[in-house]
């Protein structure tokens, strides 16, 4: 029976991943897992600063593992998987935030908008910042970021997309993509420093 399965080797690329994927047998999983294996902790993180939500992690990276899984046979290649996975974990964490409050990304620019309680950054993060490492408060950060701001921020700086693919996958303008960011990395560096003082602080006295 084993004979019928394909080797899977270490090194395999991608892209040979995937052919076998598409063409295992029904019950081998191997190469599917070790796609999941290879890309699980970038995904897991990045649903995290997407969504914000440390509990909710795991969850959306499982589920959009899963939605990969049934969606392979229709991956036909012309970009890389992990472009590909991206794709699908960003849309996969938009909707979970949509779902969540019921409603779009709102206008940063709205002065309705800008005084909203959920868009303001709490001081609660402050209280946590005590032994972090530099991960954690990188994570800790985003989270206390607005969705306005820390979902386009996430999606340039730590997916690489191109400012035009953020407003079109957000529905927003260019010039409201590029406030966005520019704004999403100025309270990003101003908390992170914030944070950084109070760990060193706690660590040394």
């Amino acid at each position: 029976m084993n004979r019928r399965f394909p080797k899977i080797d270490p090194s395999d690329t991608d892209e040979v991943l995937v052919e076998k994927a598409q063409n295992a047998v029904e019950g081998d999983m191997r190469a599917f897992e070790a796609l999941v294996e290879r890309h699980q902790g970038h995904v897991t993180s990045n649903c995290r600063s997407l969504s914000g939500s440390e509990t909710d992690a795991d969850d959306l990276a499982q589920e959009v593992f899963v939605k990969a899984y049934f969606g392979l046979k229709k991956f036909e290649g012309r970009s890389k998987f992990k472009t590909w996975i991206q794709r699908v974990k960003i849309n996969h964490c938009l909707n979970f935030l949509r779902k969540r409050k019921g409603k779009t990304f709102l206008d940063v620019d709205d002065p309705v908008t800008q005084t909203a309680d959920q868009l303001q950054v709490g001081d609660t993060a402050d209280e946590r910042s005590e032994a972090m490492t530099n991960q954690e408060l990188v994570q800790e950060v985003l989270a206390g970021l607005p969705d306005t701001l820390r979902v386009p921020l996430t999606m340039c700086d730590m997916d690489g997309y191109a400012y035009q693919d953020i407003a079109d996958t957000l529905g927003i303008g260019l010039s409201a993509t590029k406030m966005r960011i520019k704004r999403g990395r100025e309270e990003f560096r101003r908390r992170f420093e914030q944070l950084s003082e109070n760990v060193e602080f706690l660590e040394t006295r």
